[in-house]
């Protein structure tokens, strides 16, 4: 529990909850207890404070009376009010009462302050001055001793005011004291420290007249009121605004930051050689990239003469000029002379910088970009010396700019390793403003997930980051993470001391939305519908704007950091693209979009389909992995919105992509879910498709699915050739081929020639499945010359997964015919194919095949580490049937070393899960059963030569 008498008595809950006390003579007891929390205090104490010089009859029973009520009011399990001879003791850690705390964290900023750690002071003494809620000792303002507590802890509060005060001017936030610096000074007429502070904040601001006032008001009032002169200290602070040093020192130094920088040491480098070569530098990026803070921290490592100029308050471009006379100190017209008139702001600052060496930083400039940039131009064409760092969501585009572009910190790759994940400056900042609101926060093996999550989802936005962080004061990280998809609900407590546009996420999306013109919000929003970034055509086509607007309102968008262009990808940060998302939905066209994004994904990948079985595959590949995600958001969306034709039919078109990827896992899902859409019978029309979808949610060791019958049947349900010709191959994989034999798989060949005409891809296919079956007749002349046929069509096309399943089979063909150099060429050329596409299940499916011939020609070492090799892919990959016949391979070498026990037990374990349902698993089993029951008749032989063993049945 904590505790509170910085205001009205309050016991609050580890969970934020407030425990009722009572009425005031029970919060009055409380209160008294907390002054003197870990100790005991006498019941005399106690009885005088609640009742004062007269006290009720049995003022002890009372007493007792009351510490009973207080009790029961606390909650069960939490009573920490202990009785003692002498009194009453409330056995309570003090740092959980709010003014102990308050008092040990205002003498750690005074010692801050003492030591000249301004931004550690500042934190430290707000945190302190946060945890007042009203005047001190609320509840018990009559009870004795209380009114001077009250008084001790009132004027420990004006100190830690003060010394918080005299943090910020140190830091250079004049400004922003001024009003609260006149409150003081209003309230606390005769506190000369916060009238000499507010002297000092308006010298600093080049108010040194109003400054001087300050002093004569101090001076009348001093005198009328004490009889007394200001002290020596105040008296030094107005001679050093007499002699403008207060001005001096605030236009010498730049915006003092109150935490450290983190990460982004590339940038700084970046801007210093950029500085050195370029009289204009501008950071873009968007809102809460962190521009402000690096532009202050690179022109901190500037040697020479630096202003800083902010300029996110501005409401009017007009106001720009002025605003840089103010920072550089020439509030008044000319070099402190009259003005003339006529003359403009502008050429007042061409003649205080023609001659000056200087580098000026115009910070926050997107609002007033025109203007910003009209000045710069004069500015640098006139004054040689000068050179500008501006910060902006958008480029000031003037000739000779020199652009660094910020987006968010770096952070961990997916497959990075997690032990040193705060490495990375996403997760260094995330774990140092964590550690400021909750000490103890740590990256830990518990919790590493969690924070990459929280940092890869806010893009490694700095701004996003830290208030992320400090959410940790209230919630443990598990559940910020849990509450990102409301991120703008949930990082909505920001620094009071930012500006309104920089407190809160919102604020910082919100600003940028307002300076978008009505053809860049109608993009924007439409953008929403893209996941993984869209290219230019994409996002031309679907958004539906035309050619000029769109082409006009992306670039727009790019030059006001509202999308980013990487990689010929057109990317939206995942903060900009929930907020954008919010206004789609406002705009009512979600479901439009939606519809949109789908056609256009449903077109994209039945052509790419088509390409994959051509030379240009790998080209296609690299093109489907980039639009991934969006192929399988389209995909998801048509499932949920029960539009069965576009759901069923991306599962077609993307079938051989998928199995070229390895992806079986995530493909049996997505299939599996648009088939519970279908229902338990093909659609009209979507015959083709509805197999497709039976067939990979089988891949994955899926539970009961719909029958479809062998291979035969498949293809004489087809009135036309199919579609996703990739069809054919799973059939044969999940059914098996016709029974029969090589025959009958030689007609079921010709009937598909028949239906499919000249198709040289599926031709070879056929070729390839008599070959196989071929094989497995024994038949191997016709065997190799119908796989022979087969690689020369595949060749033809230019598909390389069809040679490298061709080559192997043909590599098995001649380990089987006893010629492994043969064997081992055909393997060398499909090992490189399969490097080539990059699919894991494919190099699983080669290196037990590989393994298979190197354990048939007796190389039992090779082949266990074929096998061990594919093992460890097929697990990777989800691949069940590879897993199984890897685990098969490696006990039959562990058979033949003599280890029976070590191959009994793969054999076992490969038996278990996602080998039943499909032909290929079924087939997978078989071949496991026979080693087992020729692991057992070894096991029986052994048995029977050892000495001493019974005589068998047959000998008796």
């Amino acid at each position: 529990m904590r505790f509170r008498i910085l205001g009205p008595t309050q016991v609050v809950l580890a969970d934020g909850r407030e425990v009722p006390v009572g009425g005031p003579r029970l919060r009055a007891l409380l209160a008294l207890l907390l002054l003197d929390a870990g100790r005991v205090v006498s019941a005399e104490r106690l009885i005088d404070g609640l009742y004062g010089e007269h006290p009720p009859r049995g003022a002890a029973n009372a007493l007792q009376s009351q510490v009973s009520r207080l009790r029961q009011a606390l909650p069960a399990g939490h009573d920490p009010v202990e009785f003692h001879p002498a009194g009453y003791r409330l056995a309570v850690d003090p740092d959980d009462v709010d003014a102990y705390r308050f008092e040990r964290l205002a003498e750690a900023g005074r010692r801050a302050l003492a030591d000249g750690d301004w931004p550690r002071a500042a934190a430290v003494l707000r945190e302190a001055l946060e945890l007042w809620r009203g005047p001190a000792l609320a509840d018990a303002v009559g009870a004795a001793g209380a009114p001077a507590q009250a008084a001790r802890l009132d004027e420990l509060r004006l100190a830690a005011i003060e010394d918080r005060v005299e943090a910020d001017l140190a830091l250079g936030a004049q400004s922003a004291l001024i009003a609260e610096l006149r409150e003081l000074v209003v309230a606390h007429p005769l506190r000369e420290r916060s009238r000499g502070q507010l002297m000092r904040a308006l010298a600093a601001l080049g108010r040194p007249a109003e400054a001087l006032a300050e002093f004569e008001d101090a001076r009348h009032t001093l005198a009328d009121q004490l009889g007394v002169d200001p002290s020596a200290e105040l008296a030094a602070v107005h001679l050093a605004v007499l002699r403008g040093e207060e001005r001096e020192a605030a236009e010498q130094a730049l915006p003092s930051q109150l935490t450290t920088f983190v990460g982004r040491e590339e940038e700084l480098r970046r801007v210093g050689e950029l500085l050195g070569q370029r009289r204009l530098v501008t950071l873009t990026g968007p809102g809460g990239a962190g521009k402000t803070r690096l532009a202050i921290e690179a022109a901190g490592r500037v040697d020479g003469d630096v202003r800083f100029v902010e300029l996110a308050g501005l409401a009017d471009g007009s106001d720009v000029p002025q605003a840089v006379l103010s920072a550089l100190g020439l509030r008044d017209a000319g070099l402190r002379a009259p003005a003339e008139p006529g003359r403009q702001s502008t050429d007042r600052l061409v003649e205080a910088l023609a001659e000056r060496r200087l580098l000026l930083v115009l910070d926050n400039c997107e609002h007033v970009i025109a203007d910003v940039a009209r000045l710069a131009a004069r500015l640098l064409s006139a004054c040689p010396a000068l050179r500008v760092l501006a910060t902006s969501r958008e480029p000031l585009g003037l000739a000779g700019e020199a652009l660094c572009p910020l987006s968010g910190l770096t952070l961990p790759p997916p497959d990075a390793s997690t032990e040193n994940a705060d490495d990375y400056a996403a997760v260094s900042l995330f774990v140092q403003r964590a550690a400021d609101v909750a000490p103890d926060f740590t990256v830990t093996q518990a919790n590493v997930d969690v924070v990459l999550r929280i940092c890869r989802t806010l893009d490694g936005l700095p701004l996003a980051i830290e208030l992320a962080a400090a959410r940790l004061r209230a919630l443990p990280v598990a559940e910020v993470a849990a509450r990102l998809d409301d991120r703008f609900r949930l990082l909505s407590m920001g620094s009071r001391a930012a500006s309104p546009r920089h407190r809160t996420l919102r604020a910082v999306v919100e600003w940028s939305w307002d300076l978008l013109d009505d053809a860049e919000r109608t993009l924007a929003r439409r953008l929403t519908v893209f996941a993984g970034g869209a290219t230019l055509e994409a996002a031309g086509r679907v958004s539906g704007l035309p050619a000029a607007e769109f082409v006009d309102a992306l670039s727009g968008l790019a030059d006001k950091s509202f999308v980013e262009l990487t990689g010929g990808r057109y990317r939206m940060l995942e903060t900009v693209r929930a907020f954008c998302a919010e206004r789609l939905a406002e705009a009512g066209e979600a479901d439009q979009l939606r519809r949109a994004h789908t056609a256009y994904f449903l077109e994209f990948a039945w052509t790419a389909s088509d390409h994959l079985r051509r030379a240009e595959q790998l080209h296609w590949l690299r093109r489907l992995d980039a639009e991934r995600d969006n192929l399988h958001a389209a995909l998801r969306r048509a499932t949920a919105a029960g539009d069965a034709p576009d759901a069923a039919g991306l599962v077609a078109a993307l079938s051989f992509y998928w199995w070229l990827r390895g992806m079986r896992g995530e493909a049996a899902r997505l299939a599996a879910n648009v088939l519970d859409l279908l229902g338990a019978e093909a659609p009209p029309g979507l015959s083709e498709e509805f197999a497709l979808c039976v067939y990979n949610s089988s891949l994955a060791g899926a539970g009961h699915l719909p029958s479809l019958g062998n291979q035969r049947s498949v293809i004489r349900s087809l009135d036309r050739a199919p579609r996703q010709p990739f069809l054919l191959y799973l059939s044969g994989i999940s059914t098996g081929p016709p029974s029969g034999g090589a025959e009958h798989v030689e007609e079921l060949m010709r009937e598909l020639r028949r239906l499919v005409g000249p198709d040289v891809w599926i031709n070879a296919l056929g070729a390839m499945g008599s070959g196989s079956a071929l094989m497995w007749s024994g038949e191997w002349d016709r065997a190799r010359s119908a796989l022979t046929t087969a690689l020369d069509g595949f060749r033809s096309t230019g598909d390389r997964w069809g040679c490298m399943i061709t080559l192997g089979a043909l590599g098995e063909l001649a380990a089987w015919q006893g010629d492994p150099e043969t064997a081992g060429a055909h393997m060398d050329e499909a090992m490189g194919l399969v490097e080539a596409l990059g699919s894991a299940v494919d190099q699983a499916d080669m290196l037990r095949t590989r393994g298979e011939i190197r354990l048939r020609a007796g190389d039992l070492a090779a082949a266990r580490d074929d096998f061990a090799g594919a093992l460890l892919l097929a697990q990777r990959s989800g691949a069940p049937e590879f897993v199984a016949s890897a685990r098969l391979g490696l006990a039959q070498v562990a058979r033949l070393r003599g280890d029976l026990v070590e191959a009994r037990r793969l054999c076992e374990e490969a038996l278990v899960g996602g080998l039943t349902g499909w032909y290929v698993g079924e087939a997978t089993r078989s071949e496991i059963i026979l080693v087992l029951d020729e692991i057992t008749e070894q096991e029986k032989a052994e048995a029977a030569s050892r000495p001493g063993a019974p005589p068998s049945a047959d000998g008796a």
